[in-house]
Formats: C-alpha cells, sequence, structure tokens
C-alpha cells in the first residue's frame, strides 16, 4: 500500500512486472471428457457457488477457475491474443475498459444466444462483450469508531471530515491504488468525468494522507479492523459479502451519485467453444442471477441502511470507455493527478 501523494507515476494501462496469477482450483470431475479454463478478477469465494450450480447441470465438464487481478489479465489476455494462444475459454474481469479494448482489438469471439439477445444495449457490444454482474461503488465506513454524525452520505459529506487541519480522518481514509488496480483507474476516472468535487477530493486525500492499497478484500479489512475508518469506491458485492460477517461495517450509496459497475465477460477468439458460451448463458440466466445475487454480484439497488437513492451512473460497455484506455487521453489524465499531489510532501510508506 502506499499514500496517494506516491501515485507520482502510474503505469495504469499495463504493469511492468510479467503477470502473476493470483489463485487457482479446480471444480468438477477430475476425470471429466471436458474441461473449461476461467479466468477471472472475481474473488474465488464470491463466484464460486454459482460456478458449482452450473458444474451440477453438467456432470461430463470440469472448471479450472483462475483468479488475477484486472492488469495481470489484462495483459495476459492482450499478449495471447497478439501471438494467437488464447488460452482461456471465458474471461470475466472488473476492468471492463480494458476488456472493451480487447474486443475493440479482435480478441474476442461472437455468441449469440436468447440470453446474449436479452441484454439491454448498454451490457452488450458486437455480440463480444456483455455485462454479468451489477455492482454499485460505495464507501464502507467502520461502524464502531466513526460517530453517526459523522457518517458521509455523500462525497460533499466526506470532504467537510476531511477540511480540519486537525480531523481525525488523516491517515484513515484507504481507497484503490490506481497503479495497481484497473478497477480502481476506471473508477478515478469515471469520478474524474462525473464530480464536481474530484479535484477537491484529490487534494483532499493527498493532504490528509490518504492511503492507496491494491485490492477490495485488503481495502476492507482494514476497514473491519480499524486501521482505516472509511473507504472510498470499494465495490459493493464484496462490501456486502464481508458486511454480512461482520457487523461493524457500514455501507453507503454516495447520494450525489452512485457508480453502478457490471463486469464484462468475452470469449476469446477466433471461435468460442459452445460450453464456454453455455458457461456465459448460465450467468445470464434466471437461475443463474439469482446464484449471483445470493453473493451479492447483482445489486438489487439496496446495499445497506445509508443507501441513500441518490443518481446512478451506469458504466456501459462499449466504444465510450476507450477513451480511457487512450493513451494520449489517460497521460492527460495522470498529469492532472500529478498536479493535484504537486504540494504534498514525500509519501509515507510506512503503512
Amino acid at each position: 500500500m502506499r499514500r496517494l501523494a506516491a501515485l507520482a507515476v502510474l503505469p495504469v494501462l499495463f504493469g511492468a512486472a510479467a503477470p502473476a496469477q493470483e489463485v487457482s482450483r479446480s471444480f468438477g470431475p477430475a476425470d471429466a471428457p471436458r474441461r473449461l479454463t476461467l479466468r477471472t478478477t472475481t474473488d474465488m469465494d464470491i463466484l464460486a457457488p454459482t460456478v458449482v450450480r452450473f458444474l451440477a447441470t453438467r456432470p461430463d465438464l470440469a472448471l479450472d477457475y483462475e483468479q488475477w487481478g484486472s492488469n495481470d489479465l489484462f495483459a495476459l489476455t492482450a499478449a495471447e491474443c497478439r501471438a494467437g494462444t488464447p488460452a482461456a475459454d471465458l474471461v470475466i474481469s472488473s476492468g471492463v475498459h480494458q476488456m472493451v479494448r480487447l474486443v475493440n482489438d479482435g480478441c474476442a469471439a461472437p455468441w449469440r444466444s436468447d440470453a446474449t439477445a436479452a441484454l439491454s444495449p448498454a451490457l452488450s457490444w458486437r455480440d463480444e462483450l456483455f455485462g454479468v454482474s451489477s455492482e454499485p461503488a460505495v464507501m464502507v465506513y467502520n461502524r464502531d469508531l466513526v460517530p453517526p454524525e459523522e457518517v458521509p452520505l455523500s462525497r460533499f459529506d466526506l470532504l467537510d471530515l476531511l477540511r480540519p487541519a486537525d480531523t481525525a480522518y488523516a491517515g484513515r481514509i484507504a481507497t484503490y491504488d490506481i497503479e495497481r488496480s484497473g478497477l480502481g483507474y476506471l473508477f478515478a476516472f469515471v469520478d474524474s468525468q462525473e464530480a464536481s468535487t474530484f479535484g477537491a477530493l484529490m487534494e483532499g486525500f493527498a493532504r490528509t494522507g490518504a492511503v492507496a492499497t491494491c485490492c477490495s478484500s485488503e481495502i476492507i479489512a482494514g476497514v473491519s479492523d480499524g486501521t482505516y475508518l472509511i473507504a472510498y469506491n470499494v465495490l459493493g458485492s464484496y462490501a456486502q459479502s464481508a458486511a454480512a460477517d461482520d457487523p461493524s461495517l457500514g455501507i453507503v450509496e454516495p447520494a450525489d451519485y452512485t457508480v453502478v459497475l457490471s463486469r464484462a465477460a468475452l470469449l476469446p477468439g477466433p471461435v468460442a467453444g459452445p460450453e464456454a458460451g453455455a458457461l456465459l448463458d448460465y450467468l445470464l440466466s434466471p437461475d443463474g442471477i439469482r446464484s449471483l445475487a445470493r453473493n451479492h454480484l447483482t445489486d438489487a439497488g439496496q446495499t445497506g441502511e445509508e443507501t441513500t437513492g441518490g443518481r446512478r451512473v451506469p458504466i456501459g460497455l462499449g466504444p465510450s470507455l476507450l477513451v480511457a484506455m487512450d493513451q494520449a487521453k489517460s497521460r492527460r489524465f495522470i498529469a492532472r493527478w500529478r498536479q493535484t499531489f504537486s504540494g504534498a510532501g514525500a509519501p509515507d510508506t510506512s503503512r
């Protein structure tokens, strides 16, 4: 993890290190005549129950589940695409701007079915990219340590907490490290386009020593154990899963606006396998949606007691997301980010 002021150099679009798989596990019969490889950014504990339900209908099929970080998954899928050697049957990522780039670069096979035809235009692009979840970006706070009257219900409220020179929230706010998280970069980019508070919020984070770290689970765990008081822009699915086991975690959908993400799925090309297509169709089926909902990957519009019903900003799947991947525009965005933190002190890497 690092202080946000340390984000002066951001290789946002590609990681410098070789791609590294985080977790892997096989599901289904070891001697199954057919096997699928699923690569995804989704935490295995959250998506695996749905995979198991699918495999229960296909005793002839086994599945190798690989969990990756979004930047590494993008880099690996792009490299295999360029080499013409796709090794995954289905790829699902929260870094949806990266998935749009992969489709645009010809890395996905088309798939047409009743399930994909039923998707809204915002969740289906070129019959090659499909939205399979609905997850709001939320703020998470520690109920035991944040007084009820200080719970931020909007970005404006969060700014108010950061303004006092002696704020109790100095060093106790966490968010994604956008260098390491493609999802974090995307949320920051959407904020820069949507929020009148973006510049002030970044300045407030830098001035008070907010912490940027890698991933949802680490951020939420830090709020749970009191290392952080509030987390900003965390996926609601992971927050809800954690809060089900930890009543100290409170969840807020910001009242000014709430970004809603749909994880994107593609079938690496040039030709989709029928078993991979069947898994995609299952995720979009009524039973698959119910299973995803039980594990908080679909959003019923009610993530917690502090949901305020504000404006929702869905991230649609399509060419508009290529703006976030455009190198010239990303450089300008990074330059703006750097300028925001130009007055901050040297990064504190002790946490």
